[in-house]
């Protein structure tokens, strides 16, 4: 994102980010939860997740006037800053790894020497290092694909850029799944969404001498679908704290209609009547009905019944 805002490319850096944290709550967690049921912790449902969706919501709120400036993305830095200070106080609070449980997850003992630790810090380097040619690669083919077919870089970064820059989050969430490390796999897609926006998001607005442009698609489509589907979650959290194999299967739907959307309005929008009101009629009210559905059943079961 970085990248594609000082080349004046702000499609792509937004496209990346709204599309980013769309991946990740639809096509990765959906995912994760279809391989096992993930539990969620109060404290994430209480705190973490409410922030990811009122951080989504300030995308549209920033956007509105048509660009993200340099001042609201320094903003958006300065409240990735408090969060993750928030954050370290709250991991403070917790137990600390002890060496059987370290063992037990397989946790790698901490470098003692000073070559042990300057070998970490090489291996880091290196990584970063090619984290950025890859990026520079990624971004040129992404671009030239995007000339080729003919269709706008907002697609591209919605699309190919925006799932290929969130494949470590999906190795992570789906490993941690299959490894029963539940709360890792829904952990680790907040935190993504709540770093895309105020850290990569912002650092990106910093960067750009005109700051991210945002167009009137990202305001009345790409953006209300990111914020929608940060607050689907929410229900679902909810239902006794577990995020069940059924709705894995709606936010995995969920994710193939909104590809399907942006491949039928950029190639037939003809069909793009026919699939909205399809979309709009059958499939989300028969959602929304499933999880009102769930959300009560959770509410009875968690209500002692009171015996005569």
């Amino acid at each position: 994102s970085t990248i594609t805002s000082m080349k004046g490319q702000p499609d792509l850096a937004l496209g990346n980010v709204v599309g980013s944290n769309i991946f990740n709550v639809l096509f990765i967690l959906g995912l994760s939860a279809l391989i096992t049921p993930l539990a969620v912790k109060h404290q994430m449902v209480r705190f973490d997740l409410p922030l990811m969706i009122a951080v989504s919501g300030l995308v549209l709120l920033l956007g509105w006037d048509g660009s993200i400036s340099r001042a609201e993305g320094v903003g958006l830095v300065i409240g990735l800053l408090v969060y993750t200070y928030m954050a370290y106080r709250n991991g403070q609070r917790e137990l600390p790894l002890t060496p059987a449980s370290a063992e037990e997850m397989e946790v790698p003992a901490a470098p003692r020497n000073l070559k042990g630790i300057l070998f970490q810090v090489m291996m880091i380097a290196g990584g970063l290092v090619l984290l950025v040619v890859g990026c520079e690669l990624f971004v040129r083919g992404a671009v030239e694909l995007a000339r080729s077919w003919g269709v706008s870089e907002a697609i591209i970064g919605l699309t190919i850029l925006a799932a290929g820059t969130s494949l470590p989050e999906l190795a992570t969430s789906v490993i941690a799944s299959y490894k029963n490390e539940r709360e890792i796999a829904v952990g680790n897609v907040v935190g993504s969404n709540l770093f895309n926006v105020l850290g990569v998001l912002g650092v990106s607005s910093c960067v750009s001498t005109q700051g991210i442009a945002v167009s009137t698609g990202m305001l009345s489509s790409d953006i209300p679908i990111m914020i929608a589907s940060s607050a689907i979650c929410l229900p679902m959290f909810f239902t006794g704290g577990i995020i069940a194999r059924w709705e894995g299967a709606v936010l995995f739907f969920y994710y193939l209609a909104y590809t399907t959307y942006l491949i039928v309005t950029a190639v037939g929008p003809a069909w793009k009547p026919s699939f909205e009101f399809a979309m709009l009629w059958i499939c989300i009210p028969l959602t929304l009905l499933a999880l009102v559905v769930s959300l009560i059943a959770a509410i009875k079961k968690q209500t002692p019944v009171q015996q005569i």
